[in-house]
């Protein structure tokens, strides 16, 4: 009875749902794949081998236990008289010759083999364990790891022997002859290396190394990554761009089909196929179970860690967590062979099921023995080898998803910058100063545009005004992997047509090239574009190679708005670069207009006069400025001599730029108004008399003797000319030196620097430019730090702005209009940004003197140099004024080395303005400056409304 209901219980279990449905799952996926990555006919060839497949399955399932040896025998035998004829007549695929072409279909031997070594294995291991069997079952592995070798397959190879040993196991062959064959085994290795292809030891040098070249041997790797990481839960099959994605993975239907199936249809989905390969490896280990024979339990165990050895290492590869050996899982990764003896290897699982019977725990010992060793253990290993890469995706997901997804994104995309238009630069009246070359180039883009669209190419060739052969000959010019062909270049009504006309892959792109209608008599205020260069990259991060910015000037202080935003428009292109198709285009924003409070006009006069005033004195350079004494605003700043920004570009004008900047005389690329300092002279004079306000060692109404000249420490120092007694007022009004050696003297180099600093002497004064000099002021302290000495005369001259003190001629003026007004303002050039009006950029508040409230016996002395003193020609203007000169004695100055200043404030009872002019070797500062500046004032009062308020 017993036996009778052994066997209805195993009838009961003939068929195995599990299974079943694990194989259809795996096919199912596989399908999925193929379709989603765009290899449709692949696809149907593969449904037809499942179709052929299932239906063998069942076949094989209905057959004999007793069959299995003659059916091994004949596997094993047919595919080694294959493995033999390959090498003769088979089919070279990447270097490796693995197939048979049978024209209608072709063979893997080696996937045909794995099945008859474990069905073979089992028949001669099945009789018990001898040295004979032993022996048998190592030649006919070591026969067909050989021929497997040689095609070359090393992955089959390396299965093949992992089968062979598994068979010895789970055989029960005693540990002691299996452990020397395990370590032989192994010390073979690096012997074995030897024999390997380059290609092969190519695959385990990215595995062991973690500096392989993403773009060569580690692209497999990366690609790998990049799928897995970005596939999520779900996936991206949905995404229309899916199929120029999944060409990038290689092998994808094959050797990465795990990470294919997770870069389409998400981890879930790689999770189904883990969970269908446990299935198939369990349900094979629980048919050996209840195996009536040890052969038949031998093949349903040996197909089960066949099937576990294929996903670990198949995911394995996907995940970088093993060499990518180009190892495929049945039914699964594409190919015939492959799954036809997938499904084979079940059928014979099924067929063991069936003939088996359901044994109870308490069966006697010597039949739990019959079962396959470590059969249980090795099942529940390969589940936490699956369960674990299961979990590694995951993370790889949760760590790196974003990450890789961008470089997913990035790698299929070649983006074309589309540079934005740069902002023009216009004076207080809106005068263009800065403005763009009215020139566009037309662009074709590879990939978007068709070039055999006759509707396309004719509506370019109009608009273009070109024939059709020279667009021809212009798009056949075009390199290798060129993205974009340059055909036209149009003026802007033009190319407002071509954008109108929105014919695809067709780019308007402006020249970019800047033109200054004023040239060299702005050029050192506006500065220049030009390239970026690395210092440029380094300042602003985002900045595209190729972009063009302000390499000077305002052009250079204010990029930032006038550059605007650069768009793009991006190309699709395959893994070798060449473009399939259209991206995201983002269309490029246009750079701010900035306006200026500078006068056009006021500064054009004062370079005109400053330029003949350089001329007539015999100087070689000159500054004029004109600022706001109230906000600082300044409204001309002129500088000679000058250069000519336009030969800048770009493309630069070499020979024009080398014309300009070579040769002896001064730079022409400086503003000498803020970038060259030189001795103030007697200019300085009100800075001293300031600091006698401030803590006052002299009386201002008092009268000193003066004379033609002044000794001290056996130095005599002259006087300009002879004086007599001089209080404060007269000494400012007539410039007496020697009243002022004396007030040195009283005060110290160290109280006329403390008062000089808050009249901003020897520092920066914060104009919204770049390349500003901070001049020099000297005190014993810093002319030590320089490693110089101060003597005592030292003091005496820098009572009259010689020696240790240079300054700028806007450093002047700012001291000039702090005295006149009590606070210091911060010079700035730019007004306002964006369109009409803009908005406006605020000017820093005026800083208040801390001794203003005691400047009033300095204002005098300058009130009475305008009306009757050294700037006494100021004195027919129509408003009061207050001035300083100066003649500063200056070692780098040509001719007689005397500079001349003049500096002076109007209306001296509510300051507007303060203009300053300084010329090198120029002679005295009331003869050669002061005209310039009086020109200067007469047509900044001319222009002033009576009653209006200040500009």
């Amino acid at each position: 009875m017993s036996g009778d209901g052994g066997r209805v219980q195993g009838h009961d279990r003939e068929s195995d749902p599990w299974i079943v449905t694990a194989a259809v799952v795996l096919t199912i996926f596989g399908l999925l794949n193929l379709v989603s990555i765009g290899l449709t006919s692949q696809a149907v060839r593969h449904a037809g081998f499942a179709v052929v497949g299932i239906g063998v399955m069942f076949l094989v399932s209905r057959m004999r236990v007793s069959n299995l040896r003659r059916f091994g025998l004949v596997t094993l035998g047919a595919s080694v008289a294959m493995l033999v004829a390959v090498p003769l007549v088979g089919v070279s695929v990447k270097g490796a010759q693995r197939w048979l072409d049978f024209g209608v279909f072709t063979i893997q031997p080696a996937e045909v083999t794995k099945l008859g070594l474990v069905m073979v294995a089992a028949t001669v291991l099945a009789g018990g364990y001898t040295i004979g069997r032993l022996a048998a079952t190592l030649a006919i592995a070591g026969g067909v790891v050989a021929l497997v070798a040689l095609q070359p397959d090393l992955s089959s190879a390396v299965v093949l022997a992992a089968v062979a040993a598994l068979m010895l196991v789970l055989a029960r062959v005693p540990m002691l002859p299996l452990l020397p064959l395990f370590a032989l085994g192994l010390a073979a290795l690096p012997i074995a290396a030897l024999f390997l292809r380059p290609y092969q030891l190519e695959r385990i040098q990215v595995f062991v190394s973690s500096d392989a070249d993403p773009s060569g041997s580690g692209w497999a790797s990366l690609q790998a990554d990049i799928a897995i990481g970005s596939g999520g839960l779900w996936g991206l099959a949905r995404d229309p761009v899916y199929e120029l994605r999944a060409q990038y993975l290689p092998e994808a239907e094959h050797d990465l089909a795990f990470a294919s199936v997770v870069y389409g249809w998400g981890l879930f989905a790689g999770i189904a196929v883990v969970a269908a390969s446990l299935v198939i490896t369990w349900r094979a280990a629980l048919a050996a179970r209840r195996a009536r024979t040890k052969e038949a339990a031998l093949v349903a165990a040996g197909i089960g860690g066949l099937f576990g050895i294929h996903a670990v290492l198949s995911i394995g590869a996907s995940l970088s967590l093993l060499p990518h050996t180009g190892m495929p899982l049945p039914m699964f990764s594409y190919g015939g062979t492959v799954a036809l003896v997938g499904f084979v290897a079940i059928g014979l699982v099924l067929a063991v099921r069936r003939d088996g019977v359901a044994r109870p725990l308490w069966v006697e010992p010597s039949v739990r023995r019959r079962r396959p060793r470590g059969m249980t253990a090795g099942t529940a290993a390969v589940t936490a080898l699956l369960v674990a890469m299961s979990v590694f995706a995951w993370q790889l997901q949760s760590d790196r998803g974003p990450e890789l997804r961008a470089l997913s994104d990035s790698q299929m995309n070649r983006c074309i910058r589309l540079p934005a238009e740069r902002g023009q630069i216009v004076d207080r009246n809106g005068v263009p100063l800065a403005v763009n070359v009215p020139e566009y180039a037309i662009s074709v883009v590879t990939g978007m545009f068709d070039e055999n669209d006759s509707g396309s190419r004719g509506a370019l060739v109009a608009l273009l005004g070109t024939s059709n052969d020279e667009l021809t000959n212009t798009l056949g010019e075009r390199g290798v992997g060129e993205m974009q062909t340059v055909v036209g270049r149009v003026a802007p009504d033009q190319a407002r047509q071509i954008i109108d006309a929105q014919i695809p892959g067709v780019l308007v792109v402006p020249s970019g090239r800047r033109h200054y209608p004023y040239g060299d008599a702005l050029a050192s205020v506006l500065g220049y574009v030009s390239i970026g260069d690395p210092d440029d990259m380094e300042r602003w991060p985002e900045l595209a190679l190729g972009s063009r910015v302000g390499s000077a000037g305002l052009e250079k202080q204010y990029d930032a708005l006038l550059r605007g935003t650069d768009g793009k428009q991006c190309v699709y292109v395959d893994p070798n670069g060449r473009p399939v198709g259209p991206g995201e285009r983002v269309d490029p924003v246009p750079g701010h207009d900035l306006r200026l409070h500078l006068d056009i006009g006021l500064h054009n006069l004062a370079t005109e006069r400053l330029a003949q005033a350089v001329r007539g004195s015999g100087g070689d350079l000159g500054a004029a400025l004109v600022m706001d004494a109230r906000t600082g605003a300044v409204l001309a700043l002129a500088s000679v001599p000058g250069y000519d920004n336009n030969v800048y570009g770009p493309p630069v004008d070499a020979v024009a730029l080398a014309a300009q900047t070579e040769g002896p005389g001064p730079s022409r690329m400086l503003n000498n108004a803020f970038q060259t300092a030189a001795p103030p002279g007697s200019t300085f004079k009100i800075v001293v008399a300031s600091a006698n306000a401030e803590d006052q060692v002299l009386d201002p109404d008092l009268a000193i003797p003066t004379g033609g000249a002044f000794t001290y420490g056996g130095h005599t120092f002259a006087n300009w000319q002879p004086m007599g007694p001089n209080n404060l007022l007269r000494a400012i009004q007539w410039s007496d030196n020697v009243y002022f050696y004396k007030l040195a003297l009283m005060l110290g180099p160290e109280q006329i620097a403390s008062v000089a600093n808050e009249l901003g002497v020897g520092r920066r004064s914060g104009i919204d430019l770049p390349g500003e000099s901070a001049g020099f002021l000297g005190t014993p302290e810093t002319v030590g730090d320089i490693g110089a000495t101060w003597y005592p005369g030292s003091t005496v001259l820098m009572g009259i702005g010689q020696g240790t003190v240079t300054a700028t001629p806007l450093q002047v003026a700012g001291w000039t209009s702090g005295i006149a007004t009590g606070a210091m303002v911060t010079p700035q050039l730019a007004a306002a940004y964006g369109t009409g009006e803009g908005a406006p950029i605020p000017t820093a508040e005026p800083n208040p003197l801390p001794f203003a409230d005691r400047l009033d016996p300095v204002r005098a002395g300058m009130r009475a140099s305008a009306a009757a003193g050294t700037g006494g020609q100021l004195a027919s203007l129509p408003v009061t004024a207050g001035s300083k000169t100066g003649t500063a004695e200056d070692p780098s100055a040509p001719g007689d080395g005397l500079d001349a200043w003049f500096s002076a404030v109007v209306p001296f009872e509510s300051p507007e303005i303060v203009v300053t002019v300084m010329v090198r070797g120029g002679g005295f500062g009331s003869a050669t400056s002061g005209p310039v500046a009086m020109s200067i004032l007469e047509r900044y009062l001319a222009e002033r409304p009576v009653g209006a308020p200040p500009r």
